[in-house]
């Protein structure tokens, strides 16, 4: 049997799809492929991987690689996952893709074993689920010979925003979907990606790599030997500990921060075929042709999404007329176009997006607008995912703020205090467990109580069914940093 560990790269915040992506629910998380399996991108790039275990396969425990503030989404979307078990390396700031897959090649060679790393990226989209499970297998066959395996995906435009792979004319290996690398290629121009499809031998560079642990850890202390002892500093002075079925590891984070930041690509990849002959890192490619999309920009997601006799990508409650070629999305109300041509309009319960098709790629530009005016758009949406359940922030005005709460069955939220403001609970749905000051009282459905500003207080959630609550604020500050927490189930005191 061949040992196969999954690795899901799950970091980014997908800018370019805002305002549906934010910082704080990035793209990964989000259900945008417009199939029928209402499971997030990240979710099927685990169900993808998982697939291409058969008599010769066996897979390990999957890791995940993903920043501290996004461990709870991760969590709560592998509990809806069936059989899949996890690992968390939890990265306390960014530092891209060749450290976080050093992080699980460390991983694993603390396992005491030497598994095949199945490396892809968590918000990708593939439409033909059998093509991209024998592309896998294949990569594994070539990944367990040594060399480094690699998925180059079909071209089917001459698109200016991937990477391309160049391979030689000659096919190598039993299945002819199999290449030698000849060389890497940046992201280029419009006439040059024209040139590259007329002449063929070209791929889009998927992302997606097959190779052993040890042999990711030789190469790159062959090609960059200071991101690995960066990161196995980093990784020596790691913290443990267990949620559920799912682990949590942390590198030490003032050593994480020395790491440099480098991609895969940058660091080894691109450097193997021009070194082979003089180093033991061959790197061969397996053609995919399965639908792929990695949904960088609004226009990739109206390409996949399922179009109407019009050419129109519809999702919420909508309403067209005398309209083509166009994306609507609506969250929260009503979204209607009359007369409009190859535009993307994107409707949350806080943001309106209106964009150019051919421009979505922009969208990055009102994300960095945001960022200079350090407005919470771009960060939260107005419902906010918590690890207790989520809020909603319906309504606000000078001194006063109303949230809809919804707290899990068995949980709580931390032991806390405000400084700044005093807080009232209605609850509308499920019990309450209320802690106030030195006093712990129950509520039902209709009653209320009031949390003076500078008591100590906690909700829970004693029940078998979701607590909803109403929650009224008031006071001269009402910002989510004014907190101080003494207990917490979830590690944030």
């Amino acid at each position: 049997m061949t040992q196969v560990l999954p690795v899901i790269l799950c970091g980014g915040s997908g800018t370019r799809l805002w305002p549906l992506s934010r910082s704080g629910f990035p793209k990964q998380f989000l259900i945008l492929s417009g199939d029928s399996s209402g499971q997030s991108l990240f979710q099927q790039a685990i169900e993808r991987i998982h697939a291409i275990s058969d008599s010769e396969i066996e897979l390990g425990r999957t890791l995940i690689v993903t920043n501290e503030d996004h461990r709870f989404l991760a969590l709560d979307q592998l509990r809806e996952l069936n059989n899949v078990q996890a690992t968390l390396l939890l990265e306390p700031s960014g530092r891209n893709t060749a450290p976080a897959l050093t992080l699980a090649a460390l991983y694993a060679q603390d396992q005491g074993n030497d598994p095949i790393l199945v490396v892809t990226p968590a918000d990708q989209t593939v439409k033909d689920g059998s093509a991209f499970t024998k592309a896998l297998q294949q990569a594994v066959g070539i990944a367990k010979e040594g060399a480094i395996a690699i998925l180059g995906i079909t071209p089917t435009a001459p698109e200016t925003g991937y990477g391309y792979i160049k391979t030689k004319s000659s096919k190598v290996g039993k299945n002819s979907g199999q290449f030698t690398v000849e060389r890497f290629v940046e992201k280029p121009d419009a006439p040059t990606a024209k040139q590259y499809l007329e002449e063929g031998g070209y791929f889009w560079n998927g992302g997606m790599f097959v190779l052993k642990a040890s042999v990711w850890l030789a190469a790159l202390k062959e090609f960059r030997p200071d991101i690995l002892e960066a990161t196995e500093k980093a990784w020596q002075d790691k913290a443990q500990d267990a949620n559920g079925d799912a682990q949590f590891i942390r590198p030490d984070k003032e050593r994480f921060k020395a790491i440099p930041s480098e991609s895969i690509d940058y660091a080894v990849i691109e450097k193997c075929p021009s070194a082979q002959g003089q180093t033991q890192f061959p790197i061969k490619m397996v053609e995919l042709n399965a639908g792929w999309n990695d949904l960088g920009a609004w226009d990739a997601v109206w390409q996949v999404g399922k179009q109407d006799q019009a050419g129109n990508v519809t999702s919420g409650d909508t309403l067209l007329t005398n309209s083509k070629n166009s994306l609507v999305h609506a969250s929260s109300r009503l979204v209607s176009a009359v007369g409009v041509e190859n535009l993307i309009i994107i409707e949350t319960a806080d943001a309106v997006m209106v964009a150019d098709r051919s421009k979505s790629q922009d969208v990055k530009n009102i994300v960095n607008q945001l960022e200079a005016q350090k407005r919470e758009e771009k960060n939260l949406h107005r419902k906010v995912a918590r690890p207790w359940g989520w809020y909603d922030s319906v309504d606000e005005g000078e001194r006063f703020k109303v949230k809809r709460i919804q707290v899990k069955p068995g949980a709580s939220l931390s032991l806390q205090m405000h400084h700044h403001r005093a807080e009232h609970w209605i609850v509308v749905k499920g019990v309450a467990e209320i802690t106030n000051g030195d006093q712990v009282i129950m509520l039902t459905e209709n009653q209320s109580t009031y949390i003076p500003q500078g008591q100590t207080h906690r909700l829970a959630n004693p029940g078998k069914t979701p607590l909803e609550i109403i929650e009224v604020q008031s006071g001269s500050y009402l910002g989510e940093d004014d907190i101080v927490r003494f207990e917490d189930t979830y590690g944030r005191s």
